[in-house]
């Protein structure tokens, strides 16, 4: 197999002055420095003069050779290469954009091999000697168009996905309002005047009453943090037995009811899913059962996210001297809106429609990167 050497020219970066770096775009040239390969664009600029052999153009493969070894194409505009940066320039006897896809896969095997104390780096002399597939360009060409289709198409799914994701704090200032101003004067009560009974907000079992021990791999689930964050599309691997979540039976779950992280990324929260079996709380967790003749739990997580009324409250009620964190108590003394509960119910319907095609989108987002990962492997699973 031919070396990427004999079939590139590989430019590295020069070693630009760093005394003299500036922010002001009036005041030099654009620098393309590690950080900035990935995300695309930088906020860096030198005034000092380069020959053009540094130039960096949209559509340049560029390689950050500290770190993570990122690949990418350049479409920041015309910049110039910093150290520990190079370009990587197809010449007639490779497809460029073969090339594109192939060089992640084998970067990747050289990074799983280098050893490091802080930071991993990769040399001129292994990225020279990678070897490359020496097929034909039809071949290159055919497996570089069958990639950027699927790229292409998960892409359009990630852009529907986060379209979709901003839907409902749309309509929610379409139907409330900004709550920071109130513009209908909807009544703000504390959020125990929303349940029913004095248990519905509740800390998950401390101490004593539910041990690391006592987990078991299969049995009634405990959810904590991971799952909230992940809104309860990640699985648990915390079960317990039947048994003992009879002894627990004040900290179970049911459907509609809101989850709350108390620690770490306070203030997060999910509505457990209605297909979902009950469930017990983890200690890290609040719950908040909602008398649905109020409020309905859709609408309420949505505010609890998105309100700056509801997270200025957050902020000062969880500020710990150590470590920021949620309490029954806390929680209990939060005020929150309360529109009328036909038009919570709209907007949850609304919401719970987004939701659906959120999920269809991730599972076809799920099978394109499978297939997107069957294909590379296929190309390069033996390249190196």
């Amino acid at each position: 197999m031919p070396r990427l050497d004999q079939l590139c020219n590989i430019q590295y970066g020069y070693a630009f002055n760093a005394d003299l770096f500036t922010t002001k775009s009036s005041q030099g040239v654009p620098l393309v420095r590690i950080r900035d390969v990935v995300r695309g664009y930088t906020e860096t600029y030198t005034p000092e003069s380069f020959s053009e052999a540094y130039r960096v153009h949209d559509g340049d493969i560029l390689i950050g050779m500290d770190g993570e070894f990122n690949v990418a194409r350049w479409h920041g505009g015309d910049a110039a290469l910093n150290q520990r940066v190079c370009k990587i320039t197809p010449r007639n006897n490779i497809h460029s954009q073969y090339l594109f896809y192939f060089l992640p896969q084998a970067l990747k095997r050289i990074e799983d091999q280098t050893p490091f104390v802080t930071v991993k780096h990769l040399s001129a002399k292994k990225l020279s000697a990678i070897e490359v597939p020496d097929i034909s360009m039809m071949e290159q060409a055919n497996i570089a168009e069958r990639l950027d289709i699927i790229t292409t198409l998960l892409a359009n799914r990630r852009q529907v996905d986060e379209q979709l994701a901003e839907l409902p704090k749309a309509r929610f200032v379409e139907m409330f309002g900004d709550l920071a101003f109130n513009p209908h004067g909807w009544k703000s009560i504390p959020i125990a005047d929303l349940c029913a009974a004095s248990d519905d907000i509740k800390c998950g079992p401390f101490g004593t009453q539910l041990s690391q021990s006592e987990y078991i791999t299969s049995g009634v689930p405990v959810w904590g943090i991971p799952q909230v964050n992940a809104n309860f599309q990640l699985p648990t691997k915390d079960f317990i037995t039947s048994e003992k979540a009879k002894k627990l039976s004040s900290y179970t779950l049911i459907p509609g009811d809101i989850v709350m992280s108390r620690k770490g990324n306070v203030g997060r929260c999910a509505v457990y899913p209605q297909n979902f079996p009950f469930g017990i709380l983890h200690s890290d967790v609040l719950r908040i059962r909602v008398n649905r003749e109020v409020c309905d739990p859709t609408f309420l997580m949505q505010q609890l996210h998105d309100s700056r009324v509801v997270q200025t409250q957050i902020e000062v009620i969880s500020n710990g001297a150590i470590m920021a964190g949620l309490n029954v108590t806390k929680l209990k003394s939060l005020c929150v809106h309360l529109p009328p509960l036909p038009a919570q119910r709209r907007f949850a319907a609304f919401a719970r429609a987004c939701a659906a095609q959120r999920a269809a989108c991730a599972h076809q987002i799920a099978v394109l990167e499978t297939l997107r990962g069957k294909l590379l492997q296929d190309a390069f699973g033996a390249a190196g």
